[in-house]
């Protein structure tokens, strides 16, 4: 895959995990290291957003009262009612 090159300045600790992760085996490169963290802080990123999303609409609907059959339940009579079942 190619990528745009870019020239980092690391910190000493930083750096010497990046090359412990390498010397693992884990990676083969400083490129797979940085890249690796990048996709997992996107994947992070858009949990959050879930996460924030879902507790905004509890704070705009509430919490479910249901339980799992009176929903079940009410699905199926709204798709009798709507000749869906």
């Amino acid at each position: 895959m190619a990528g745009t090159r870019a020239s980092l300045s690391l910190s000493t600790p930083n750096e010497e995990w990046i090359q412990s992760q390498i010397a693992s085996g884990e990676f083969s490169s400083r490129s797979e290291v940085v890249n690796d963290l990048i996709r997992r802080t996107r994947e992070i990123e858009t949990i959050r957003a879930r996460l924030i999303a879902s507790e905004q609409a509890v704070l705009d609907r509430g919490w479910v009262e249901e339980t799992p059959e009176q929903m079940l339940s009410g699905f199926k009579a709204k798709a009798q009612r709507d000749d869906k079942l």
